[in-house]
């Protein structure tokens, strides 16, 4: 393997056996002068391939044991969740995780509001994140408290997310314009899209889009619960049904009585802050 570049004394950029490009995690494999010949592979503790360069300065700064722990975790959640991740994972995780350890150590604690969405829609994403909490203590000495656990899970859904194509991001995009536009329509309102209540609405409807596009649905498990609703709030069911129709028509995607029931949750709450 050829060393072609020093990120620091132990990290580099390499070149493997076929030319492809690769940052290399080892003790000292940054260390010797610029290009050499590396023979004992023994030394290289991680590799990394298709890296956007402007994650070269995090592989660094951040402490290696904290690198090679998020290396390990997704690693293992690609094996858990049957995809493929965005290969600058390690390193986004590993600088969030940085950042989240100084926090703690100056005494703040930052609450996550979407902790039940997650826990509750992307329960895989969230167990994968748990063994990720008791791996980063067991290996990088690192004692995450449990609200970290939403933001370990929302970092392995966004990786999904993004190793995703380009007509997939395109779709999204798409489609999120288009129910911001029935949303306005139904409820007569123009959305203030800086509001954190926007924010969550926009984060629900994206993880709602992907799992219809990809044929996943929460379980049905509310009882009677749209009955009541629809009673109770007429005008959110109309724009909820306004939405599931559009889905229907134009991507023949089905919105079970769960999914309904959480998307007339969520345009309650942009109602009644519209209207606070």
């Amino acid at each position: 393997m050829k060393i072609i570049r020093q990120i620091n004394n132990n990290a580099a950029l390499a070149l493997d056996g076929n030319g492809k490009e690769l940052v290399v995690l080892g003790r000292g494999v940054g260390f010797p002068k610029m290009p050499y010949e590396l023979t004992d592979l023994s030394r290289i503790e991680r590799t990394f391939y298709d890296v956007n360069p402007k994650y070269f300065g995090m592989a660094a700064d951040l402490p290696r044991p904290l690198v090679l722990a998020c290396a390990e975790i997704t690693e293992r959640a690609e094996i858990e969740l049957d995809c493929a991740l965005n290969p600058n994972l390690p390193f986004t995780l590993a600088d969030h995780l940085n950042f989240a350890a100084e926090r703690l150590r100056k005494g703040i604690e930052i609450s996550t509001p979407l902790a039940y969405d997650v826990r509750h829609l992307y329960p895989k994403e969230t167990e994968m994140a748990k063994q990720a909490r008791e791996l980063l203590a067991r290996e990088a000495g690192l004692k995450l408290p449990d609200s970290e656990v939403v933001n370990i899970a929302l970092h392995l859904i966004n990786a999904e997310a993004e190793a995703g194509d380009m007509h997939s991001m395109m779709m999204t995009l798409k489609a999120l314009s288009d129910v911001d536009g029935i949303v306005e329509k139904q409820l007569a309102i123009t959305l203030n899209k800086e509001s954190f209540s926007y924010s969550r609405f926009s984060m629900h409807l994206r993880y709602l889009i992907q799992r219809l596009a990809s044929g996943r649905q929460v379980e049905e498990r509310i009882s009677g619960m749209l009955a009541q609703m629809r009673r109770e709030y007429p005008q959110v069911y109309q724009c909820a049904r306004a939405i599931t129709d559009y889905f229907q028509a134009t991507w023949n995607w089905q919105c079970n009585d769960e999914e309904i029931v959480y998307l007339m949750l969520h345009i309650s709450r942009l109602q009644e802050k519209h209207e606070a």
